[in-house]
């Protein structure tokens, strides 16, 4: 067999934007011949991964995996661009592959299957991304649950949370699906700088300025309590579950903590 040095290799990978291991088989297999193996790639449907990288992958699927004894937990996204690959054996079975190796090492895990993502992508024609992926190990008696929203499972939670009921996971995780916009669990959790430039916007807009100035400031606090914080801030948000609540008050009555969470979709 024919010696492939690293610089060839390099240079066939940079011309044609396919896989460091695609670009030396096919230097192997046209013993180091530049312009056959660039033939060879578009023959095999690798040399067009550099332009499917740049496409968005609004499909695809988020799944997640919680242990027996809900000690530990993951979740990750990989993205396609169409739903008949969402849906794709392949495609699946790759998913499970992530998930496995995330559950097994944490997130770091998915660069080691960056090369099987690119061949899968050349495969299926379709870009083909890992979006996200988190593992949670649960700390001082709390518990790991989790909620894909079906049936087309691009949208997934994964939550730990210590106290309460045996099913408080399992709802919170569902509230944070149903709900885009939370970024934190708790007010002190939301640096000061962004609390301040939210309270500037509101103070500055053409709502408040038209307002008596004695008014101004109680408005501005009012609007950020609904606008910002009851949208961003999970305890500040109305319980799903019950509207007339919040999840604040639930978790107080349970007795619960949310530790962390991680929120994932495609599209």
């Amino acid at each position: 067999m024919t010696e492939i040095s690293a610089s060839l290799v390099k240079e066939l990978r940079d011309q044609t934007g396919a896989g460091m291991m695609d670009c030396k088989r096919a230097l192997q297999d046209t013993n180091g011949d530049l312009e056959a193996a660039k033939t060879l790639l578009r023959e095999r449907g690798l040399a067009s991964a550099a332009k499917r990288a740049g496409r968005e992958t609004t499909e695809g699927k988020v799944g997640y995996r919680i242990a027996d004894d809900a000690k530990l937990g993951v979740i990750v996204a990989v993205g396609c661009e169409t739903e008949p690959v969402s849906n794709n054996e392949e495609f699946l079975a790759f998913s499970t592959k992530v998930l496995e190796a995330v559950e097994r090492k944490g997130p770091d895990a998915v660069s080691q299957l960056d090369e099987e993502r690119r061949e899968l992508a050349a495969k299926l024609g379709e870009n083909i991304v890992v979006a996200g992926a988190a593992r949670f190990e649960a700390v001082d008696g709390a518990v790991i649950d989790g909620y894909a929203h079906p049936p087309a499972n691009k949208l997934g939670v994964l939550v730990q949370v210590r106290g309460g009921s045996n099913e408080i996971a399992r709802k919170l995780a569902m509230h944070i699906a149903a709900s885009p916009g939370t970024r934190w669990i708790g007010r002190e959790d939301v640096p000061e700088e962004i609390v301040t430039a939210e309270r500037e916007i509101y103070a500055n807009s053409d709502e408040v300025q038209s307002k008596p100035e004695q008014a101004r400031e109680k408005i501005v606090e009012g609007m950020l309590n609904k606008r910002f914080f009851a949208e961003q801030v999970l305890v500040d948000q109305p319980w799903i579950h019950e509207a007339s609540k919040a999840v604040g008050d639930v978790l107080q009555e349970q007795g619960a903590e949310v530790l962390e969470f991680e929120r994932l979709q495609l599209g």
